[in-house]
């Protein structure tokens, strides 16, 4: 007997869940806790004590565009991304890397990319919930296990994807805005998930002890697209369709 065939990494992903914008009251609260147990109950990068209603939100959410991943069987929020939007000059309106994490940045070679400031964006505040994590990678990574996009079980790999489908929801909004400059400050362990799935950020400054060891990095939004692997430019395409239309 034949074996069925494999199902898509985009297929699969769809079985399971949902990824669009977070645009009301209730879904951006959705995204907020989401951050809260993540950044503060769990990693204790936040003190608990700040935010009271167990809502993790800072200045730049009320500008900045938020992406929800929804785990469709049981409703549960599972991962959250946002695009935060350069509205002026890093002196006066600086992005969130540039203000806590300013002293990291190889400014002049940032200089020399001679950005339009309009087409500048940050990617930040990227957490997949704990409840939708391998077991395996829990210790090592808020994201999950790195080898997660090879797991046979459908589900686990939808899981493990998850992290990747925050950061291609956010891409979407880069295309859409026209924000296709792209920063982020990053664990060391993200950049390796993502030149695993043929995105390769280039690092434009040194490590920085700011809520654990992380990095900046720049990449464009055409960057991105060009050299994605075949199974998840499909499951780009698919993430688009949800976002946009």
């Amino acid at each position: 007997m034949d074996a069925a065939p494999k199902s898509s990494l985009a297929e699969s992903f769809s079985r399971y869940f949902n990824v669009g914008l977070a645009e009301s009251d209730a879904q951006k609260e959705y995204v907020f806790q989401i951050r809260y147990r993540v950044y503060c109950e769990e990693f204790k990068y936040e003190s608990v004590d700040r935010f009271a209603n167990r809502l993790e939100v800072d200045d730049y959410d009320q500008y900045s565009r938020h992406c929800l991943i929804t785990h469709l069987q049981t409703g549960m929020p599972a991962g959250c991304v946002r695009l935060v939007p350069a509205i002026g000059d890093r002196e006066v309106d600086p992005l969130p890397l540039e203000r806590y994490c300013g002293v990291s940045l190889d400014n002049k070679f940032i200089d020399n990319l001679k950005l339009q400031r309009n087409t500048v964006c940050e990617i930040s505040r990227l957490a997949v919930d704990g409840a939708f994590r391998r077991r395996t990678g829990e210790a090592l990574t808020r994201f999950g296990e790195i080898n997660g996009l090879q797991f046979s079980p459908q589900e686990q790999r939808t899981f493990s994807s998850i992290a990747v489908a925050c950061f291609f929801a956010a891409t979407v909004l880069t295309e859409a805005d026209g924000r296709t400059n792209v920063f982020a400050m990053m664990e060391p362990f993200l950049p390796r998930l993502m030149h695993r799935s043929g995105i390769d950020f280039q690092r434009v400054g040194k490590d920085i002890d700011y809520h654990g060891i992380r990095a900046p990095y720049f990449i464009t939004t055409q960057a991105v697209l060009e050299n994605l692997h075949p199974d998840l430019q499909e499951l780009y395409s698919w993430i688009k369709e949800n976002i946009v239309n």
